[in-house]
């Protein structure tokens, strides 16, 4: 039996999916962790308001307080609670914090 194939034609222009990011400090995603400091942070911090209206100040600075709010939206989410910021961690607050009805918990 031969194969058969569809030829596909690249789009001509560039199409975006989904809403705009409700925080705009970065797009860096780093691990971060209490100690941490920086726009990375500050994003985070937003989104862990969005996510979880968790009402931190948006400053950058990785202290006990947005450890406590992080640990708070792990818990919600269901995934690991360590309260550090790594990559599960970043792809479901981004996704919580930009989804329709946030906050959530």
């Amino acid at each position: 039996m031969a194969a058969t194939y569809e030829v596909v034609t690249p789009p001509t222009s560039v199409m975006t999916v989904g809403p705009d990011d409700v925080c705009n400090y970065t797009d860096s995603r780093p691990t971060l962790h209490v100690g941490s400091s920086g726009s990375a942070v500050r994003q985070a911090q937003c989104y862990l308001n969005q996510a979880i209206g968790a009402d931190l100040d948006e400053d950058g600075d990785f202290g006990r307080v947005t450890q406590a709010a992080t640990k708070d939206f792990q818990r919600c989410a269901d995934i690991v609670v360590d309260g550090i910021i790594g990559a599960q961690t970043w792809s479901f607050l981004s996704f919580w914090a930009n989804a329709p009805g946030a906050p959530f918990c």
